[in-house]
């Protein structure tokens, strides 16, 4: 069964009321992965189901507007079980269903923990408007940004919610800087520069199809939530580079 929702019908559930947000420990995990579309964050997100699935129940949400391409992607790359991928249809700019209005994204995490209990992780892949998407804590309980070099190193330093109060900045396609003209040592002087004490990884998936630096930083919120911490958990200010 595909677990598909389209904000305003329901889905294949509704839920009327929502409980009080969950102790850390006591459900799943929730991570969002946000960023501009082409940033990387589908291939990300599929590397880590990759990596995680063996050692972890998972399932993923993913945010479109009008199709459910990202979905179907990790659909057929065969990542997870098709009955733990669901598809929102946002029909308007995906930030808005993650950080605004975020019923139709809560249904679907909830329909996902329903049909799969032993859940430890749920990613929830958005796109938005570039540097300013957020999620909403109502529905993410850590998030990451992910940006990538094609834009220029200028783009940390542009700031913005999502680089500056992510729990993680991803600076992905670290492979391409050299033709791009981008400068990663400008990119992290800008990125520590804006988010001060917060971590921030650069990715080829490319050079590291595993995304060892960004799983490892997901292994570290999966251990502080099973114990009992509040996420974010302290981390140095800069991870991998």
């Amino acid at each position: 069964m595909h677990l598909d929702h389209t904000p305003g019908n329901g889905g294949p559930s509704a839920h009327p009321t929502r409980p009080e947000p969950a102790a850390p420990g006591t459900r799943a995990l929730r991570i969002g992965v946000g960023g501009p579309v082409g940033s990387g964050k589908t291939a990300l997100v599929a590397a880590l189901c990759r990596v995680l699935a063996e050692r972890f129940s998972l399932a993923v949400v993913t945010n479109d507007i009008y199709t459910t391409e990202d979905a179907d992607f990790l659909r057929a790359a065969g990542v997870l079980a098709a009955d733990r991928i669901a598809a929102v249809q946002t029909g308007c700019c995906p930030h808005t269903a993650v950080r605004d209005d975020i019923s139709g994204n809560l249904d679907a995490v909830e329909d996902l923990e329903a049909a799969h209990p032993d859940l430890d992780l749920v990613l929830i892949e958005s796109g938005g408007d570039n540097l300013t998407m957020t999620f909403s804590r109502g529905l993410a309980d850590v998030q990451m940004f992910v940006i990538d070099v094609s834009g220029g190193d200028k783009v940390p330093r542009k700031g913005g919610p999502g680089v500056s109060r992510s729990d993680l900045l991803v600076i992905n396609k670290t492979d391409i800087a050299p033709q791009i003209g981008a400068d990663l040592a400008v990119m992290d002087r800008d990125a520590a520069r804006m988010r001060p004490g917060t971590p921030v990884a650069f990715l080829s998936l490319r050079e590291t199809p595993d995304a060892d630096v960004v799983a490892a930083w997901v292994l570290d919120q999966i251990a502080a939530w099973r114990a009992g911490t509040p996420v974010p958990a302290a981390r140095p200010a800069t991870v991998g580079g």
